[in-house]
């Protein structure tokens, strides 16, 4: 069962990976003020943006699991907030790397987005004491629901003061006064996009289905030496 659900969805992913790669390097035309470094855009920009929505995505399943008392959706939620913490990694990074090659330097203080999103990546940083400093494993479930609805509203309020903001050093790529990006740039980062999110669909099966395993054989294992007590 597993192998039928998953194998699809890999092989949408490798495919959608490679067709993006494909358009990145053959298809999309450099940027004409930032040139080839630009790129870097079709990885950065969907990382980004998948990470704040598995980060809300997570506050919902936390909402479904306080409404219903089901486990799988605390362990969903966690999941959730696991992945888009590890892509939150690759947007820090990736976002450095841009910096660095666009305004020489590795980080700006002053630009919203950069910052925002570091508050963010930190505030969910702090998910993993809270949820492993409870033992008992409903109040662990419960208190850690909770962390997640909060910040998971606090993730579109970040980004709404963002785009409120008056001045920005960030590239302003997906907007601009000549009417947004070319036809091509515009269709590679679509993919991209397409791309990530299934990226993250297929490692967040992953690791469900894996923790699931090892929950069974948890129980067995209890099951077995119980029962050889018994006997």
């Amino acid at each position: 069962m597993f192998g039928k659900r998953l194998l699809p969805l890999a092989i949408a992913t490798a495919v959608g990976i490679g067709l993006t790669l494909a358009l990145v390097f053959f298809y999309a035309p450099n940027d004409a003020d930032q040139g080839f470094v630009q790129k870097i855009f079709y990885v950065h920009v969907p990382m980004a943006i998948v990470a704040l929505f598995g980060f809300m995505a997570a506050g919902i399943m936390a909402v479904k699991h306080l409404r219903t008392g089901d486990q799988r959706w605390d362990m969903r939620s966690y999941v959730a907030i696991h992945m888009s913490i590890i892509l939150g990694v690759g947007v820090l990074v990736t976002g450095s790397i841009w910096a660095r090659a666009a305004w020489g330097h590795w980080w700006v203080w002053d630009e919203p987005q950069l910052v925002s999103f570091l508050i963010v990546f930190l505030l969910y940083c702090v998910y993993y004491p809270l949820r492993f400093s409870i033992e008992d494993r409903e109040r662990q479930a419960r208190y850690s629901s909770v962390f997640a609805i909060v910040a998971g509203a606090f993730v579109p309020l970040n980004f709404i003061a963002v785009r409120l903001a008056e001045t920005f050093t960030h590239p302003r790529v997906l907007g601009t006064t000549a009417g947004g990006m070319p036809g091509s740039m515009r269709f590679t980062f679509i993919v991209a996009l397409i791309s990530m999110t299934l990226l993250f669909i297929t490692l967040m099966k992953l690791e469900l289905t894996s923790k699931r395993a090892s929950d069974q054989l948890k129980r067995l294992r209890r099951k077995l030496e119980a029962q050889a007590a018994s006997a």
